[in-house]
């Protein structure tokens, strides 16, 4: 991955930029050598009825490599949610799903069921978990401790 060929994302959304929409590009800018491009376009709604919105929904979702799903949609719009997630998984895109932000609950069983991969919410993880499902890319990483000995 460099910045000639960059991962390309979908993030699922609403239309609307959720906090978590946004949280998800926080993690992604801070991380060291990991570049993406965007396919998610939540601030240009199509006009027309669900169908409409559907087959938008399937034209950005298309190209990508990876979804990374916010289990915090599913609260709000879970048909939407479960729309995206479906047609990911019938084109053979892996899903990334994030647990609730902030809560110690669970993502809801609808959703893990259509998950590659579940992780919490941390920068290392979530990028971890793209390169592995986007690019079958190994991230074995060690921490290293520092201590000061007096």
């Amino acid at each position: 991955m460099s910045q000639a060929n960059p991962v390309r994302l979908f993030v699922t959304h609403a239309w609307e930029n959720s906090d978590d929409y946004l949280r998800v590009f926080e993690y992604l800018e801070s991380s060291r050598n990991f570049f993406y491009r965007n396919y998610s376009t939540p601030e240009r709604r199509p006009g027309g009825d669900k169908e409409a919105l559907r087959e938008d929904l399937r034209k950005q979702i298309a190209p990508v490599e990876a979804v990374v799903a916010l289990s915090s949609l599913y609260a709000s719009q879970p048909d939407l949610l479960t729309f995206q997630l479906l047609y990911a998984q019938a084109n053979h895109k892996p899903v990334v799903l994030m647990k609730p932000f902030g809560s110690g609950r669970e993502a809801p069983k609808a959703i893990l069921d259509l998950a590659d991969e579940v992780v919490e919410w941390d920068e290392r993880a979530l990028v971890d978990a793209l390169r592995r499902q986007a690019r079958h890319e190994e991230t074995t990483r060690w921490d290293t401790i520092d201590f000061k000995l007096d």
